[in-house]
């Protein structure tokens, strides 16, 4: 009985992985490709541009997805023609760092800089109280004004 049920376990185990490794090496869409790549004459991604050359662009890649080439596959060989200004998400290492950088940096600085401005902004603020006293004659004044409004 125990063996029946490792032999069970097993089987189970052993198609979970080969449904995983279908999973990731399915075959590419069209549709995903063009939002991930940019048109090099109108710099829209390729699904937003009616542009001739966009239009060569998604030609090629539904003719290499129907050869069965993968979407890495047919990323490289677009920036290997047109350069990686092709690619809509810049490049995670190098150069392409400072476009994942930059951005960052700058929301950072300019929270610090929000932070000191609203500081010294509160610190700025006199008091309510003045230190001058009332003219006697503008006192008496009032204090009968309010008299006259309590009766």
């Amino acid at each position: 009985m125990v063996k029946a049920a490792a032999a069970l376990l097993t089987v189970a185990l052993l198609a979970l992985a080969a449904g995983a490794v279908a999973v990731g090496a399915r075959t590419p869409n069209a549709a995903d490709l063009e939002a991930e790549l940019v048109c090099p004459v109108c710099e829209t991604t390729l699904d937003q541009s009616n542009a001739p050359i966009a239009e060569r662009m998604k030609a090629y890649i539904r003719a290499r997805i129907a050869a069965g080439d993968s979407a890495q596959e047919i990323k490289d060989a677009l920036v290997a023609e047109f350069g990686p200004g092709v690619l809509a998400k810049p490049p995670e290492g190098g150069f392409g760092l400072l476009a994942w950088a930059l951005p960052l940096g700058a929301l950072m600085v300019g929270a610090v800089a929000v932070g000191l401005l609203v500081r010294s902004w509160s610190r700025r603020r006199t008091s309510p109280t003045s230190e001058e006293p009332l003219d006697p004659a503008l006192e008496r004044r009032v204090d009968e004004e309010l008299a006259r409004f309590d009766a």
